[in-house]
């Protein structure tokens, strides 16, 4: 195997949380009755623009309001996704677990680097109990800059010589090119990447689809 390090994303790659995110919606949007969103925040949207940063969703859902309080809806959202989701988490995608331990058994290091905002990968990692399985995370939340950055912030800091990134989205495979490693498309997830040249229909695949990753 050409590579020891894999980061992974997370909405549409290891879990499925749009449910509590749209249900945050619901509860925003109550208390600020006021706003009227551009696009019905619900699950089938949620899903078509998870992956952008909080900077772009607020200009992609409010883009009547001034920024600053198109900003702070969007935080707000965050906030109780922040204090939902460690208590009641998202949807696992089938063999996630079995699978995450596999790729720690074949020597493999495991990374998350998202484009959320700070604490959501935390709510996931305590939700479903995925501490042992990733050694650093990395998020826009933190670093305030793209996906790409973000890899290389996370792949300096633990110094890591070969990784690849796996993903769902074609900002995703943007954020690997840019960071000068290969990349694995999940297709299952949220996204659609165009002539990806590995790709998964599971993740259960992801360690024979390795094997083959130049």
């Amino acid at each position: 195997m050409a590579f020891e390090h894999i980061l992974f994303d997370l909405d549409g790659t290891l879990w499925d949380a749009t449910e509590v995110t749209a249900e945050t919606w619901v509860e925003v949007l109550k208390n600020h009755p006021e706003v009227k969103p551009k696009l019905p925040l619900d699950i089938h949207t949620i899903k078509k623009y998870m992956g952008l940063t909080n900077e772009e969703l607020a200009g992609v859902f409010f883009p009547d309001l001034p920024y600053e309080k198109a900003f702070a809806m969007m935080n707000a959202s965050c906030d109780l996704e922040n204090k939902w989701l460690p208590e009641r988490g998202g949807r696992l995608y089938p063999h996630d677990r079995e699978t995450l331990l596999k790729l720690c058994e074949m020597g493999l290091r495991l990374f998350i680097v998202s484009n959320c905002q700070d604490g959501y990968i935390e709510a996931f990692i305590k939700a479903h109990h995925m501490e042992k399985y990733f050694e650093d995370t990395e998020c826009w939340g933190r670093t305030r800059l793209s996906k790409g950055e973000s890899n290389k912030i996370l792949i300096a800091r633990n110094h890591l010589k070969n990784p690849i990134y796996v993903g769902d989205t074609a900002g995703d495979y943007q954020s690997a090119v840019d960071a000068g490693i290969p990349f694995v498309y999940a297709a299952y997830g949220f996204g659609e990447v165009q002539d990806c040249a590995y790709e998964i229909q599971s993740i259960r695949e992801l360690p024979e689809v390795l094997e083959r990753v130049q």
